[in-house]
């Protein structure tokens, strides 16, 4: 039975634009929809680009993961979650625009913007508004780069590395 992704939080649109904003995105996500498919087999089939599309998948809960032997080696493989999206969401024109601008951003741009939150962020995490002070950003638009983001989330109302461990303790907003 395929679930049906229910989208409320606006900033949630960015991911699932992000999701499907190449061919090789589509193509590994139309695979993923009809088996469960290895990362290998992935690798194979679309290279470095599928294997980060799968990774993308994952942080954004589109896909669920389980082990299992292939050719006698324990292997991630990935299913899709989803078989359709319901979208159930209400912003301000301003608000959506950030949103959409974030989606469409160019990645140059968007990886200038990453790269600034990271060093602001540093090891031990930031407060997400004091992020957003630092930048100069509303925080819808902070939002919608953390969800674009492969490398930052946030945890309650902190910003924090994504490959920080998630049972340690964040820091508290300075």
């Amino acid at each position: 039975m395929r679930r049906i992704k229910v989208i409320s939080e606006p900033t949630d649109l960015v991911p699932l634009l992000r999701a499907l904003d190449t061919e090789v995105k589509r193509e590994v996500y139309k695979e993923v929809a009809q088996q469960w498919c290895p990362t290998s087999y992935i690798g194979r089939k679309y290279g470095a680009e599928g294997e980060r599309a799968l990774a993308f998948f994952e942080k954004t809960k589109l896909v669920e993961t389980k082990f299992e032997h292939v050719g006698g080696q324990p292997e991630k493989v990935y299913h899709s979650y989803y078989g359709a999206f319901h979208i159930n969401a209400q912003a301000t024109v301003q608000e959506i625009g950030e949103i959409l601008g974030v989606a469409a951003m160019p990645d140059a741009e968007f990886e200038h913007i990453e790269d600034e939150m990271l060093a602001l962020v540093g090891t031990q995490g930031a407060g997400a508004r004091e992020v957003g002070e630092k930048l100069d950003i509303p925080l819808v638009r902070l939002k919608a780069l953390l969800k674009r983001s492969m490398r930052l989330d946030l945890k309650g109302h902190v910003v924090v590395r994504a490959d920080a461990p998630h049972s340690a303790a964040v820091a508290a907003p300075r």
